[in-house]
């Protein structure tokens, strides 16, 4: 088994046997980070991944971005080619259904592309980050596509808890590296 696929395995097994309740308090202290950054105050329109899991849970994140009239997109995951779209949302989360790997995306009829052009800031995910702000995701690359279509300086923040920080992640050529991590214990700026 290759470095990351042993990294990501490892990572999420790290990740799923926190208890419920420690992932919704990590979560919270996390958001209630990321709503206080100016970069958050400052996008008119972000993006967000829907947490699915043992993920640091994106939806109170969603509502107050939503209550706070910011424009909100979510992915829709694209098989083939591998690649994401960005829908606006309007009603969270009565206009998502359990799509690809059951995780929750835009239903067809509120399916809203937004071009990637347009948006100013993306909660990315991952499975485990560095300290150089390099992500190991689930190894499909559709983040990674996604964010090199991303204008230049649009900002691109994920979310992890601190047991989801580790030394390396083997990043290679293709991979894309986010502009910040916040844990629960705080900002990692590369």
């Amino acid at each position: 088994m290759n470095l990351k696929k042993q990294l990501r395995k490892q990572i999420i097994a790290r990740r799923n046997a926190l208890a419920t309740a420690v992932r919704e308090a990590k979560s919270e202290i996390i958001v209630k980070k990321i709503l206080e950054l100016p970069a958050w105050q400052q996008a008119g329109i972000i993006m967000s991944y829907v947490s699915f899991g043992s993920e640091v849970a994106t939806p109170a994140l969603i509502k107050a971005a939503l209550a706070g009239g910011k424009r909100v997109a979510v992915p829709l995951c694209v098989r083939d080619g591998r690649r994401l779209i960005a829908s606006e949302v309007l009603a969270f989360p009565d206009d998502l259904q359990p799509g690809t790997w059951g995780i929750l995306e835009p239903r067809p009829e509120s399916l809203r592309p937004l071009e990637p052009e347009l948006i100013d800031l993306v909660i990315v995910p991952g499975v485990a980050f560095d300290r150089g702000g390099n992500r190991l995701g689930y190894g499909a690359g559709y983040y990674d596509r996604f964010l090199a279509t991303l204008r230049p300086g649009a900002m691109t923040i994920a979310l992890a808890f601190t047991e989801q920080i580790v030394p390396d992640v083997y990043p290679e050529p293709h991979d894309r590296p986010v502009d910040m991590v916040i844990t629960e214990a705080g900002i990692i700026e590369p």
